[in-house]
């Protein structure tokens, strides 16, 4: 069994903490005035500052507890929420982060520097000793001593998840006189108890000098889930004692409240004990944390499971036991169903990866001085966990393009008859095996002939050339390409789009571009849905045997020989009135056999292109556990990778998408041919 290191899980929560203050942030910039907003991200800050000194990163903690000190004014209405502020405490996440990664370092010169920033972003209005130590949060005393009283209860996971509520009842002594009665009415009988459920509630009477405030922020990290009933008393108010709760308490009379005024809990019946069994479990399931690594370390074990029931299933069907061939079928089912239930754990929302561009689009306006508005749609589409991690930093690259280059100023926009704000729009959808990722904005468009100069005068394509326009706009990919005048801290070095097109070509995706001028561009990444196993055609090409992702075939027709021979020279398909090209892989492999008899077409497609393949055979469905290419290998056209078939032997993946490429150029040669 693996022990966890608990720094590494504390940096993962800081992690998730810190995305969900600059989300906190983000959202605050549009409603400055949103005390949710302010109590959520007061909150985040408080939960790092406390974490991270309770596991040792003492200059998180004391530089954390500034930005807590700035938005708990914020929150109590002594300073207002401002642009300045938000900007300034997005900055000093910034610091927040590097200070979990390398706490030794030496960051004095930049916590002064930021520190001096957020001061001046508050109003200046602090007492220097705030801004200098990581002293005790400020209070705000009163000149009158109030009483209050206090019913809460706490959830029946509440031990479970950490909460300790002899912690809440110490902090509310330490407001000032308190007095404590628990309500211990709801505490089922021995056989129905579990040990691990809170059953208790309190009814707390506290006379202090602190405002209302004081006794929130006791219970702030636990307010969401809980009840809590807070009001103000005079000093002669009659409140439950001790003896009373413990009389209503007795074992034999049902739930019943002694004292009228305690808040009623609701919780199952304490005499049944089944439901509070399957509640328990149904908690205990909620959600695991697994480590990415375990994830893939798993889906090793089921490729391998995948090729060895492959083997298996291909033994079964050359024997006539009967009973093999059962045990075959039921492996070739539950293997169906692990790989399905793995490739589910695989999927994450692409939410996940939106989310990262709200922070870059912020920036960027702020660095530009462009009115920029983010949209995002289809965040609930779920992609590879692998296919996220590769698609963020071509992502960065064409959100910063399209801000850069695509939209204009304001004044430009404004002469154009636009709004003011630019919109950049990022959407996701799945259509049958792949996800389609959209960076779309409503600017200038591409410019086509700066884009045909800039290839013509560096040699990218003859003067003159004639080229469609879905070529033409495929030029802003070739390395080094840039039309930029001048390079920027954003652009002009000719190398984003060029990682654009590696990366997603490492996926087996492909690019679309759409661009009209003076409405905008559209660029579409074609991904598939996942890189691990994949359901494929198995097909005969003379004597070898290879793969086609299935989700890229359309319909698969015969060819006889004497079609075939017809049809040579020219290399097309009639299917339902149109004309399809096709390619004979045979040639295209240069395989050096004959044709069958009875060939076979497979038309594959990917969007609005088609082409038909021409095989010797198809030898039928096949799960395909995808194996990279080797390095030697890797600039191998017309494959994506490789898989292993039941008899052990080794079968090419066919690369859909250039396949499709290749025969649509074929295409148009034949009919610039004439």
């Amino acid at each position: 069994m693996s022990s966890t290191d608990p720094i590494a899980v504390f940096r993962i929560e800081a992690a998730e903490c810190l995305e969900q203050i600059e989300a906190g942030l983000l959202d605050l910039t549009h409603q400055l005035d949103d005390k949710a907003l302010i109590d959520a991200v007061f909150r985040g800050l408080h939960t790092l500052k406390g974490s991270g000194s309770m596991f040792g990163f003492d200059a998180l903690a004391a530089f954390t507890h500034h930005c807590e000190t700035a938005f708990d004014r914020v929150r109590k209405g002594e300073a207002p929420a401002t642009a300045e502020l938000v900007a300034a405490v997005l900055d000093a996440q910034d610091h927040m982060r590097a200070l979990v990664d390398d706490p030794n370092g030496d960051h004095d010169a930049t916590s002064q520097r930021l520190l001096a920033q957020l001061q001046a972003a508050v109003g200046g209005a602090a007492k220097p000793a705030q801004w200098v130590t990581a002293a005790a949060p400020a209070s705000v005393v009163t000149d009158k001593r109030k009483t209050w009283r206090i019913r809460f209860s706490l959830p029946l996971n509440a031990m479970i998840n950490g909460t300790n509520p002899l912690g809440l009842l110490d902090e509310l002594r330490d407001l000032g006189e308190c007095r404590v009665v628990a309500n211990t009415s709801t505490i089922p009988s021995l056989s129905a108890l579990v040990p691990t459920e809170l059953y208790l509630s309190w009814d707390v009477t506290v006379t202090t000098e602190q405002p209302r405030s004081a006794i929130d922020d006791v219970f702030i990290f636990v307010m969401d889930d809980m009840q809590l009933d807070v009001e103000e008393i005079d000093g002669n108010a009659v409140v439950a004692t001790p003896k009373e709760a413990v009389v209503s308490a007795a074992p034999a009379a049902p739930v019943a409240p002694a004292a009228g005024e305690i808040v009623p809990v609701k919780r199952e019946a304490p005499a049944q004990v089944a439901p509070v069994a399957d509640q328990r479990q149904a908690k205990v399931t909620e959600s695991v944390r697994v480590p990415a690594e375990r994830l893939d370390e798993l889906m090793d074990r089921v490729g391998e499971l995948v090729i060895a029931q492959s083997r298996l299933s291909q033994l079964a069907s050359a024997s006539a036991d009967i009973g093999l061939r059962s045990v075959s079928e039921e492996i070739e089912r539950l293997s169906g169903e692990l790989r399905d239930t793995m490739m589910v754990l695989r999927m994450v929302p692409v939410a996940s990866l939106f989310s990262r561009f709200r922070r870059l689009v912020h920036d960027l306006a702020r660095e530009t001085g462009k009115v920029i508005e983010l949209v995002t749609e289809g965040e609930t589409t779920e992609v590879d966990k692998t296919v996220i991690e590769r698609l963020a930093d071509p992502l960065v690259h064409l959100v910063r393009n399209s801000i850069d280059h695509g939209l204009e100023p304001p004044e430009e926009r404004f002469a154009a008859g636009k709004a003011e704000a630019g919109t950049i729009t990022l959407s996701a959808r799945q259509s049958g095996g792949e996800v389609i990722i959209s960076i779309k904005d409503d600017g200038r468009g591409i410019n086509r002939e700066r884009v045909r100069a800039k290839a013509e005068s560096s040699g990218l394509i003859q003067p003159g050339q004639q080229l469609s326009d879905a070529e033409l706009l495929q030029l802003i990919f070739a390395p080094g390409f840039s039309t930029a005048a001048q390079i920027t801290n954003l652009s002009g070095r000719g190398v984003g789009m060029d990682v654009v097109k590696k990366t997603v070509e490492a996926l087996r995706g492909a690019i679309d571009i759409v661009s009209l001028p003076g409405q905008g561009s559209d660029v579409s990444l074609r991904i598939p849905l996942t890189l691990a196993i994949i359901d494929g055609l198995l097909v005969r090409v003379g004597a070898g045997r290879y793969v086609i992702p299935l989700s890229a075939v359309e319909e698969c027709l015969e060819l006889s020989l004497e079609e075939d021979l017809r049809s040579r020279g020219r290399s097309f398909i009639s299917l339902r009135d149109s004309l399809v090209p096709f390619l004979r892989l045979r040639d295209v492999f240069r395989t050096g056999t004959k044709p069958d008899v009875h060939q076979k077409v497979v038309v594959i497609s990917t969007g609005t292109e088609r082409v038909g393949l021409v095989v010797d055979q198809i030898i039928g469905d096949h799960q395909t556990v995808i194996k990279s290419m080797s390095k030697l290998h890797n600039d191998v056209a017309h494959f994506s990778g490789a898989t292993i078939l039941g008899d052990g032997s080794v079968a090419l993946i066919l690369d859909v998408v250039h396949l499709v490429t290749v025969g649509q150029q074929q295409e148009a040669h034949l009919r610039a041919a004439g």
